[in-house]
């Protein structure tokens, strides 16, 4: 029998989860799969073994990463979604499978858009079978997503047209607690355009008492929280 081998990268800072992980797809692999997998605990690993397998002209056909990670130790990379960025410019042909803790749409949204994996899956409801089975598509037929992202991003399509990114962050930071006067500190807009952005939000969720607070209860009704 031929075997197809397939090379892959696995980054993320718990090794006993990434040890789960290595060996799910080792006893989920078809038969014809001889799987070549190398594991990272932070960026400064991962982007180490970015560069090898492209200075051998061995690049992975599979990076598996985590969005929370240790950064790298010159500041450049903060997260796993810093990797997939780059990882796409060296491996433009490697599937890239995200593992997040993160259930919020607004992050969700943002590493779609930025990323465009092949995967993505929460791991608050990861099982071994989900794991194989984004393995596997991600090969053939992507992309794969788990039921909570798929979820998310259904209640948000139909209002995808008027809730734009800034708008998005804006509701973001509020939920955070940032106050509406601190907004300008973190986005690239006078005081005057936040507050119409948000007047234009409270029209979209139909708020009434013009709170804030009634606002981010709606905007998470919705899927945008």
């Amino acid at each position: 029998m031929t075997h197809n081998v397939i090379r892959i990268l696995m980054t993320d800072d718990h090794p006993i989860i990434i040890e789960g992980y290595q060996n799910t797809l080792l006893a989920t692999k078809k038969p014809d799969q001889e799987l070549k997998i190398d594991i990272a605990n932070n960026c400064d690993q991962s982007l180490q073994y970015m560069q090898e397998a492209i200075k051998k002209e061995r690049p992975y056909d599979v990076l598996f990463m985590d969005i929370s990670l240790p950064p790298s130790s010159d500041g450049k990379y903060t997260s796993g979604e810093d990797l997939a960025i780059h990882a796409r410019t060296l491996m433009p042909n490697a599937k890239i499978i995200i593992l997040t803790m993160f259930n919020e749409s607004y992050r969700i949204h943002n590493i779609v858009k930025r990323i465009n994996p092949e995967g993505l899956l929460i791991k608050s409801d990861l099982t071994s079978n989900e794991l194989s089975s984004a393995f596997q598509a991600a090969l053939k037929n992507p992309p794969f997503y788990s039921g909570t992202v798929n979820s998310l991003i259904r209640k948000t399509i139909s209002a995808d047209m008027e809730v734009d990114d800034v708008n998005r962050k804006i509701l973001h930071l509020l939920s955070q607690g940032i106050k509406t006067k601190s907004l300008k500190e973190h986005i690239n807009l006078s005081m005057s355009a936040i507050e119409k952005r948000k007047k234009h939000l409270k029209e979209i969720f139909l708020v009434q008492d013009g709170s804030d607070e009634t606002l981010l209860n709606e905007a998470r009704k919705n899927g945008f929280l």
